[in-house]
């Protein structure tokens, strides 16, 4: 499914979004950390700050502040790969899987209120 939107009105839909987000007293997650955590739960694992830092095209010392960050929120976790030591692996949590199922539904009950 293809949806059309003017300019206007996706900026519009990320305000709102935004907004619902602020007036719902949710963390302040900045671009960065919220490219991480989407990345984290819409892209199959596994995940490591290396490889993060890689797509995201930052280094790893970037990573790792972000992740400081989404972990004391309990947004995602981080443990050494058993299989290589040189690795951390990000994983997800309970917390941060509905964190992100809330944020979409969030995005859709704003998108349903943009007018046509």
């Amino acid at each position: 499914m293809s949806i059309a939107l003017r300019p206007s009105q996706s900026l519009r839909l990320w305000q709102q979004v935004a907004l619902s987000e602020v007036q719902a007293g949710m963390a302040d997650l900045s671009m960065r950390q919220m490219a991480i955590l989407l990345t984290v739960y819409l892209d199959p694992p596994p995940h490591t700050v290396r490889g993060l830092a890689g797509q995201l095209g930052v280094t790893k010392p970037v990573i790792t502040r972000a992740l400081d960050t989404m972990g004391a929120l309990k947004l995602v976790g981080r443990q050494r790969d058993e299989k290589d030591r040189r690795n951390v692996l990000v994983r997800r949590t309970v917390e941060g899987a509905l964190y992100v199922e809330r944020f979409g539904d969030v995005i859709i009950a704003r998108a349903r209120e943009l007018p046509i």
